[in-house]
């Protein structure tokens, strides 16, 4: 009896790990191919105006963003979501100075979202095996770095130089994403 019950529950861990695997695998798919069309939106609305070069910034993203190979898996999701719903944040923001298409822009929040979505999915499933990760620093240091952002812009007054700039730093955002979605492969 209780060997058949251990076989039972063997199986079905191996399913449950199987699952969770091919998620990843179409996660990464489905994140690769939404950042690709986030960045090809970005670079539609970047402008990069000569006399924007003195309001440059440097807005020191976390190392672990840019080295995410030492990331787990369940951490990386997290920080994805983090940084995907922070982007989203600001790029709702005032723009009207910039000139920007309105469409342009709107799609750029309507893939933002979706690829939100995609790792909430995920996140849920993490959850419900026991593997959410527990608050990190990470998370609080991608937090100071997005309020930078945040500031910076302010303090412009929400220019359309210091979008200028900020929408280059975002675009490096969805390089470093691409890093962490890489990582899910492992």
């Amino acid at each position: 009896m209780i060997d058949r019950c251990t076989l039972r529950l063997t199986v079905l861990l191996c399913l449950t790990s199987s699952a969770l695997s091919r998620n990843y695998g179409v996660l990464r798919f489905q994140q690769r191919s939404s950042n690709s069309a986030c960045q090809k939106l970005l670079r539609q609305l970047i402008r990069t105006p000569q006399y924007c070069l003195d309001d440059r910034m440097d807005f020191q993203i976390p190392e672990e963003v840019k080295q995410p190979q030492q990331v787990q898996k369940e951490e990386a999701m997290v920080v994805m979501h983090e940084m995907l719903q922070q982007i989203f944040s600001i790029f709702r923001r005032s723009f009207s100075s910039t000139g920007w298409n309105e469409t342009i822009v709107e799609n750029l929040l309507e893939e933002l979202h979706w690829q939100m979505d995609r790792l909430e999915t995920a996140l849920e499933e993490i959850m419900q095996e026991g593997k959410f990760p527990s608050e990190n620093r990470t998370l609080l240091r991608l937090k100071t770095y997005y309020l930078g952002i945040v500031r910076y812009l302010k303090a412009k007054s929400y220019s359309r130089c210091a979008w200028t700039i900020v929408q280059v730093e975002i675009l490096r955002n969805f390089t470093f994403l691409n890093g962490l979605i890489d990582g899910l492969q492992h």
